[in-house]
This record gives C-alpha cells, structure tokens and sequence, in this order.
C-alpha cells in the first residue's frame, strides 16, 4: 500500500502537526454511520502504533493503517489540498473528498 502527498498538502500537514505527531493514520472513520461496514477513509496524527498496524510507503511520514481497515483503502492512494480541505483518492475515484485540517489532529 502506498500514499503519495501533494507538496501543498505536505506543507498543511507540516503547519498542523505542532504537537510533532510520530504517525499519520490512515483511519476508516465509522463513528455515527451505522454498522463497521459504513464509514469514511481519512487520515490524522496519532503517536500510538498498535500490532495491528502495518506501515503505508510514503517518502516524507510514517504512515500507519490497521490490518483490518485496509480493505477499506486503495492499494495506491494521494492525499492532496483542494481549497483548503484534504482530499483522499485513487487511481478508481474519489475516497474522501473533504477531510477538513481539524479532522486530522483530533485525537
């Protein structure tokens, strides 16, 4: 699994992770969408690493997903900045085109 990262949403992330976050999870999102099954892809800071977490390529951060979360994800996936809120896609389409910079350093 790979994650590649515009340089405007690389420079974002760097300007929102003031608490020096170690990871950036890949995070399949379920919290009032029903059932496991129905979420949304996105992505935060976390400093926890788990077993269960297995490591996404990316260049520039450790980027982490839960074994189980990643059929959820897309093998090859970018994470860019358009106006002003995170988009994550892949080569099929769209996985979540609006991750608000809040989002991303909830805890």
């Amino acid at each position: 699994m790979k994650l590649s990262i515009s340089p405007e949403a690389r420079k974002q992330l760097n300007q929102l992770n003031t608490e020096n976050s170690r990871y950036l999870l890949l995070w399949y999102d379920t919290d009032g969408c029903g059932c496991g099954v129905n979420g949304m892809p996105t992505i935060r800071f976390t400093n926890e690493k788990t077993s269960s977490d297995i490591k996404v390529d990316n260049d520039m951060y450790s980027v982490l997903i839960h074994k189980q979360q990643a059929t959820f994800f897309a093998e090859n996936m970018s994470l860019s900045l358009v106006n002003g809120v995170f988009r994550l896609s892949s080569p099929e389409g769209i996985l979540n085109p609006f991750i608000s910079q809040q989002s991303v350093c909830e805890v």
